[in-house]
């Protein structure tokens, strides 16, 4: 029988919130110090960050890990990385092991993006020659080579993830983490890394890949595990897990934010710039829908807030099936060339389609806001489920089977004639 490369045997993770340490003199000095001659009274709660977790990932299996924020997803990447302990049970990993969890991690600001590459592969566990070997495809993956000799304090946020994922990915571990730090790479980028990933788990070594983007969850891995308040709420083939955890977000979002007035998502509670905070369903005269069918006239409002002026800025709206395939992709700038401006405040942009083209069947919107040759932030891939009703859009009786075909457009046939020579 084969050993996994990582075991999971019933771990957990227990933090007390709000307790107060003096274990030390310096501890009892310093409150003293600051005035406080009385030792505090204990407000301390349990909180377990995960509990009763047993897992087993095979060589070369991808394991997408999804979950809300605060589900626990970066606590099971921390002990597996071993930056922290469990509190019960183990985690076991066989090989050598890379994880990149942050932004820049193990990376020294004062050195250069080129000591920097040696340095971190050394923290890695590898040898100065092969750091040597990889180092030309290290660098042009990142493409950073004309800064690769510049310190990496002046580097953007966007180089410095380009240069520690292509280190943490380039240097062979039998087992590479990654968190959600694609997201401030720009398109083009993310998809050099899911190859990339791709590429490491075809080569018989191990991913854990945490993400918020369903569509790269179900291309790059072959299982997922979906965590909710700490604890597994299922764990099986990625897609089935996927569906089961965008069903169960678009029944929350309808319990929450009010469906009964066209909102598909609505997150005004959250206050990240620039940020969308809803997504509205509405007829062409600005009512709320409850739904849509095929070939309704449809608008999507989208409403976001920024925190700063931008002179160049659009607005995407996606529509994708479950498994991740795009089926529509409309930007209020689609050739990356005009857009417009705004200032710091809450804005409302509109996407009217005269005739809805999808079929029946249920759909995953997405959402994103853009800075035209500078920066994409996709900050809500998976909004929702858009369900499309039926419709007998082509006056036979019967609604489009939306089995056969995802788009239904509108079209006309000629009569059959005589074929013209030639």
């Amino acid at each position: 029988m084969a050993v996994p490369a990582i075991r999971i045997e019933n771990m957990g993770k227990h933090y007390r919130l709000g307790e107060t340490h003096e274990h030390t003199l310096s501890d009892r000095l310093g409150r003293l110090l600051r005035g406080r001659g009385a030792a505090p009274k204990s407000t301390a709660e349990d909180f377990w960050a995960l509990r009763g977790i047993n897992l087993e990932l095979a060589e070369g299996e991808a394991l997408g890990i999804i979950g809300g924020n605060g589900a626990g997803k970066s606590t099971l990447l921390k002990i597996l990385s071993r930056i922290t302990q469990p509190s019960t049970g183990r985690a076991l990993v066989r090989g050598r092991l890379a994880s990149l969890l942050e932004v820049g991690t193990g990376f020294h600001p004062e050195l250069t993006g080129r000591e920097n590459v040696f340095l971190n592969g050394t923290i890695l566990g590898m040898r100065s020659a092969e750091v040597a070997r990889k180092f030309d495809e290290i660098v042009a993956f990142a493409g950073v080579e004309k800064f690769i000799d510049t310190p990496v304090k002046r580097y953007s946020s966007g180089m410095y993830v380009r240069l520690a994922f292509a280190v943490a990915a380039h240097l062979e571990p039998d087992v590479l983490i990654v968190d959600e730090v694609l997201a401030v790479g720009d398109v083009g980028f993310q998809k050099r890394c899911l190859g990339k990933m791709g590429d490491v788990a075809r080569q018989g070594r191990t991913v854990l890949f945490v993400s918020h983007s369903m569509p790269a969850v179900q291309k790059l891995c072959t299982r997922a595990i979906w965590l909710k308040q700490g604890m597994i709420e299922q764990v099986g083939e990625a897609g089935a897990v996927v569906s089961a955890y965008l069903e169960s977000n678009a029944e929350a979002v309808a319990d929450s934010s009010g469906l009964a007035h066209g909102f598909l998502y609505d997150a005004r509670r959250v206050g990240v710039a620039p940020c969308i905070e809803s997504v509205q369903m509405l007829d062409r005269a600005g009512r709320p829908r409850l739904e849509v069918s095929t070939w309704d006239e449809l608008r999507l409002r989208l409403r976001f807030r920024v925190e700063q002026s931008y002179r160049s800025f659009s607005a995407v709206l996606s529509l994708s099936t479950p498994d991740g395939t795009t089926l529509l992709l409309t930007s209020t700038s689609p050739d990356q060339t005009v857009a417009f401006g705004v200032e710091p405040g809450i804005w409302q942009v509109d996407c009217d389609f005269d005739r809805f083209p999808l079929a029946a069947g249920e759909y995953v919107l997405g959402a994103g806001l853009a800075i035209p040759g500078v920066e994409y932030v996709w900050r809500n891939e998976s909004l929702c489920r858009l369900h499309v009703a039926p419709a007998d859009v082509f006056e036979s009786g019967l609604p489009p089977a939306s089995n056969r075909y995802l788009v239904a457009s509108p079209h006309q046939w000629s009569q059959p004639a005589p074929a013209r020579d030639g």
